[in-house]
């Protein structure tokens, strides 16, 4: 019906004539070694199907439900990083659908008393900051796992899995404040870094640890009232997360300008074909029947309880990147990389610390750049001493060493943990900073390159690069790049 730009930038012709109303919705597995309400282990991922199973998360007659102390702190925890309210109890309810993946006929779930709710979380986006007010963040338990695929014969047959059934699951759901595409995606990355530092979820879009779903509808610019609402789903990634959001705004702008309706229903998004597709009418609470959970009860949530878990919560993302930013002077973006990779940010707080007075925006520069250039390539970990960094950035900083070579003593280092220094001494690795060694180099490159220089004298800049590079392979990397440059600029600058 309609095309729509889908490159995570659409929606900006709609925006302009409509307003978008989103929220999010995100459900998030906890990071426990048990499920919600029995005993089974939820290391299941590559396990047997069906393997990791009792009668409790397979819904069998007289099997009775017991809390799992561990998931409620998380969903506590997540609840004070967002600065929500708990309530002084909460209870457990009744969440009635029949789907082949919900063995009871009902998920245990939280409607009315959640275990956290009016709470925000502040992000930063292309048009500045910007804060999202969080309705609730409640516990209930995961469904089990549908796989459709050809049978024996050949024909399309649809399998369960119960080995997730019972998995202890998260969800957060916003207030309707979000408004554009880039905001929905800033939100998730956020929350999913939130998460794991406080150590409630790994978070894992792929392997369907964090799954985003998100309600879009539009009014015209300057009303109040709402739209119809369509929620859309199966966005696997952040990058979909903005893409999906873009698309069904245009979607529905196209819609709304042809004098079509916009029906409330669930959308699928296919990364595929970059577009959203019909999946079914969309319920409402009332089709749910929600009732109190008669099996389990009302759960009383101690003050001391919830100040214990505040006191050990550790430094929040946004605390942290506003100390990167005051206490060591990082601009914004140094403060967010190294913040958003938690690996990252220890690399750079033990080289600080092991480099007694070395420049913060050196060590970020190293860190941002060396070693996660170094740790991609790898595909994976790389092993890197916070104290040989230092020794590494130290030996740069004062003139002992050039940062082509103390890129390679660093992946060296990487490479076999040998201490900087003993690589540096075995490579035979020392700056050349003496003005006449430095000018020697250049004249005999400067002699064995007449067509660069030539180039050079005839206006193409961009010879001194090559003959600056030249110097610095003649020199094994050890001239200071900053004299070579100076050097053959000078000479031939002089002799033109």
């Amino acid at each position: 019906m309609t095309s729509a730009t889908t490159d995570g930038t659409g929606a900006g012709p709609a925006l302009a004539r409509y307003e978008a109303v989103i929220g999010i919705e995100v459900h998030c597995q906890l990071k426990t070694a048990s499920k919600m309400f029995c005993s089974c282990s939820t290391a299941y991922d590559g396990a047997p199907p069906n393997s990791r199973v009792c009668p409790v998360c397979l819904g069998l007659p007289g099997a009775l439900p017991v809390i799992n102390r561990r998931a409620v702190e998380h969903v506590l925890a997540a609840g004070i990083a967002i600065e929500a309210s708990t309530p002084e109890a909460t209870r457990w309810d009744r969440k009635n659908y029949f789907y082949p993946d919900l063995p009871k006929g009902y998920q245990i779930s939280q409607y009315d008393l959640p275990l956290a709710s009016a709470g925000r979380l502040a992000i930063e986006t292309s048009e500045g900051p910007f804060t999202i007010g969080i309705t609730r963040a409640h516990l209930e338990e995961d469904t089990a796992k549908l796989i459709h695929a050809p049978g024996a014969d050949g024909r399309r047959v649809s399998l369960v899995d119960f080995n997730r059934s019972g998995a202890p699951l998260m969800e957060i759901v916003t207030e309707p404040d979000v408004r554009t595409a880039e905001q929905a995606r800033r939100y998730a990355e956020e929350l999913q870094l939130l998460l794991r530092t406080i150590g409630a979820s790994d978070a894992d879009m792929e392997r369907g640890q964090m799954r985003v779903e998100a309600n879009v509808s539009l009014r015209p610019r300057g009303a109040t009232a709402f739209g119809t609402r369509v929620e859309v789903k199966n966005m696997n990634s952040f990058r979909s997360v903005e893409r999906a959001i873009a698309f069904e705004i245009d979607r529905q702008a196209t819609a709304i300008d042809a004098g079509e309706p916009i029906v409330q229903e669930t959308r699928g998004w296919s990364d595929e074909r970059g577009e959203t597709y019909r999946m079914r009418a969309k319920e409402t609470s009332d089709d749910y029947r929600y009732f109190p959970e008669p099996d389990l009860p009302p759960l009383h949530v101690d003050r001391a309880w919830i100040e214990a878990l505040r006191a050990a919560l550790p430094e929040l993302p946004a605390a942290r990147r506003t100390r990167y930013a005051s206490a060591y002077g990082l601009s914004a973006y140094d403060a967010a990389v190294l913040v958003a990779d938690p690996d990252a940010a220890f690399l750079f707080e033990g080289t600080l610390a092991a480099g007694d007075g070395l420049p913060a925006k050196s060590v970020a520069n190293w860190v941002t750049g060396e070693y996660l250039r170094l740790r991609n390539a790898a595909g994976g970990t790389v092993d890197v001493a916070p104290a040989e960094l230092a020794a590494i950035v130290r030996a740069v900083e004062a003139g002992e060493l050039s940062r082509g070579n103390g890129k390679e003593v660093l992946e060296a280092h990487a490479t076999s943990g040998e201490p900087a220094a003993a690589i540096i001494a075995e490579r035979g690795f020392r700056q050349i900073s003496d003005a006449g060694a430095v000018g020697a180099a250049v004249d005999d490159v400067l002699a064995a390159n007449p067509a660069a220089v030539a180039d050079y004298r005839a206006g193409k800049q961009q010879a001194i690069g090559f003959l600056v590079g030249q110097v610095m392979k003649a020199t094994r990397g050890q001239a200071n790049a900053a004299l070579v440059q100076a050097a053959v600029r000078e000479r031939l600058d002089a002799e033109g």
